[in-house]
């Protein structure tokens, strides 16, 4: 069925990116029918002479723009929720491609059964399925969602606003513990009494590499112990275990597998709320 009523009123999509990179993002024909709201991050420094240019083309086809002197990207999808204008949000990346029919999909799932988070999917360049999904619709769990990617979550700004539900700054891209991000966001969602849910439709085509490929390093198994850490506190210790056991040659072997398992990084239980 061709899907035409979400309109600005219902959907924000919001995008993060480095200054360097603001002109990968291109206007789409649906780009009228939503709320676009792009975050830049310069980190402090001096920002691309093009910059500017760039922000007025992009604020020419209707996109808002926000300008961080921060990198991080949990920071950028926190300020994205703060800038939503409409009941929910899809959050995108400069190299993803957005789905706009099935975006629409999963809002009327969303609306249809009170949903505040939906994890969507996503297909890589290829068209292909970009990780092994749910067969069919079912509750998101802390069992079932640490794969989840921001690019395939729409959330429901009112429920976590009034919930104090937002993405931890001290993960994701750009910050020593880079990933982890989304699924502490619905952990977070899902400790406050929200309801969340994985929904089979597409919303984005995104590239195959990602924040998540740096298995086999010692940094890797530090980030990935502190996201359990966090999402578990002193119970993490036996999903580490689980988690080392499945993963022992992709932690890089018995020696990566202990550090994943002891690795006890400070501060990492401590929730980082935005500021």
């Amino acid at each position: 069925m061709h899907r035409d009523h979400v309109q600005a009123r219902d959907l924000t999509v919001g995008y993060s990116t480095l200054s360097h990179r603001v002109g990968a993002i291109e206007p789409a024909q649906w780009w009228a029918r939503a709320d676009v709201v792009v975050v830049i991050q310069t980190g402090g420094g001096d920002s691309d002479p093009g910059l500017g240019r760039e922000l007025a083309r992009l604020e020419s086809e209707g996109a808002r723009t926000v300008v961080l002197e921060s990198v991080g990207v949990a920071r950028s999808r926190n300020e994205v929720l703060r800038h939503a204008r409409t009941r929910y949000v899809l959050f995108s990346d400069d190299d993803v491609t957005v789905d706009f029919e099935g975006v629409c999909a999963v809002v009327d799932r969303m609306q249809e059964e009170g949903l505040a988070v939906a994890m969507a999917r996503a297909v890589d360049s290829e068209g292909n399925l970009r990780k092994r999904y749910p067969a069919r619709e079912e509750p998101l769990t802390l069992y079932n969602s640490g794969k989840a990617a921001t690019y395939e979550m729409v959330v429901d700004v009112t429920r976590t606003r009034q919930s104090g539900v937002w993405f931890d700054e001290g993960f994701g891209a750009g910050v020593e513990r880079y990933l982890g991000d989304e699924y502490i966001f619905i952990a977070d969602a899902l400790r406050a009494g929200l309801s969340a849910r994985a929904i089979p439709e597409v919303v984005a085509a995104h590239p195959v590499e990602s924040s998540g490929s740096r298995w086999g390093t010692p940094e890797d198994a530090d980030a990935r112990a502190a996201v359990l850490d966090r999402v578990f506190g002193h119970l993490a210790i036996a999903g580490k275990l689980v988690f080392a056991a499945r993963h022992r040659a992709r932690l890089g072997g018995a020696r990566g597998a202990w550090r994943f398992v002891r690795s006890t990084p400070r501060s990492r239980a401590r929730r980082r709320m935005p500021r």
